[in-house]
């Protein structure tokens, strides 16, 4: 009987095709600590399969501990926490779970936007500590973002679910991808491909949907935040890495640029508490695609995944370019 090994808790749909599958499963159900490397190499030795969380480094170490390993099943969209070419060195393939996040990701990405654009939390804060005293003409103004434009980097998927709901906002759009999308995309979010340069000038709203790379790492630093509109705003539910967190905090604390919305962190889950204390940014714990129906799915893909290597079969969404 095959061994897997789920490196954290996932919701029990996964143990159910897994269970129906016949596999043997051994769980790190801690819900309140993080599986350790050296826990996670102890419990790799005898297993054919890991499913991880994207919260768990697997590296060299982990992978030469687990000699049967066959398969390395991310729970996440991203895959930066694994030595995927060390993997492929080893012919194991390494799967994430895409697509599934597309809805819960641009949704959290909106609300971002429109809450920092009314000042919600600001409000909330106030109405639950000393309250206002009435309704008055300049009390409290926010920005309507109807009109406004948003830049958006990295037009994949989530990208182009916000540029259809924030179209709707009747906000101008301009993106920027390795690739143009075709015109018949293009009209139809109401979108316009332009530089990073061109939108970190004239976007009002910025916001990131590039995957973790070399190349994109602090993508935004210093010089962009000085280009932007001193009223722009920026929204990060992508990579914590996409951003130089030192250089935002300055710009903020500077008004150099008016308000942030962050999901994710460069050191996650380690935030500067100088963002702490602005009452200009919004900041929440990697909720992304914290839903129901979004981890459901990634369970299903994971749990999937893991049933056709025991079969034999080619599984979906290999990261590393193992030839099976």
């Amino acid at each position: 009987m095959s061994k897997v090994l789920i490196a954290g808790r996932i919701p029990e749909h996964a143990m159910n095709i897994l269970k129906d599958a016949g596999l043997e499963i051994d769980v790190f159900d801690d819900s309140q600590n993080l599986i350790t490397k050296d826990e996670l190499s102890k419990r790799v030795t005898d297993i054919d399969f890991l499913i991880t969380p994207l919260s768990t480094k697997v590296d060299s170490d982990v992978i030469d501990a687990a000699p049967n390993l066959k398969l390395i099943a991310n729970y996440g969209a991203g895959f930066n926490n694994i030595d995927t070419d060390y993997a492929k060195s080893k012919g194991i393939p390494v799967t994430n779970t895409p697509k599934v996040s597309t809805t819960s990701t641009a949704e959290v990405t909106c609300a971002l936007m429109i809450s920092l654009a009314h000042r919600v939390v600001e409000g909330d804060e106030l109405m639950r500590t000393k309250g206002f005293t009435g309704w008055a003409p300049l009390f409290f103004l926010g920005h309507e973002l109807a009109g406004k434009t948003l830049g958006i980097i990295g037009m994949g998927q989530i990208g182009q679910a916000v540029a259809k709901r924030m179209h709707a906002f009747d906000m101008k759009i301009l993106y920027n991808q390795r690739h143009q999308l075709d015109s018949a995309t293009e009209e139809k979010l109401g979108a316009k491909f332009a530089s990073v340069d061109d939108i970190v000038k004239n976007a009002d709203v910025i916001t990131l949907h590039a995957p973790a790379t070399p190349e994109t790492h602090h993508l935004l630093g210093a010089k962009q935040f000085k280009e932007m509109k001193d009223s722009a705003m920026l929204i990060n539910a992508a990579r914590g890495p996409l951003i130089d967190e030192a250089a935002l905090l300055e710009a903020l604390k500077n008004h150099e640029i008016a308000g942030a919305g962050l999901d994710v962190y460069e050191a996650e889950p380690k935030v500067d508490d100088g963002f702490k204390s602005l009452k200009n940014v919004i900041l929440t714990p990697h909720i992304g695609n914290a839903t129901v129906e979004a981890r459901d799915a990634m369970a299903e893909i994971v749990a999937k995944n893991t049933v056709a290597m025991d079969k034999g079969n080619k599984p979906d969404y290999i990261v590393n370019g193992v030839e099976l």
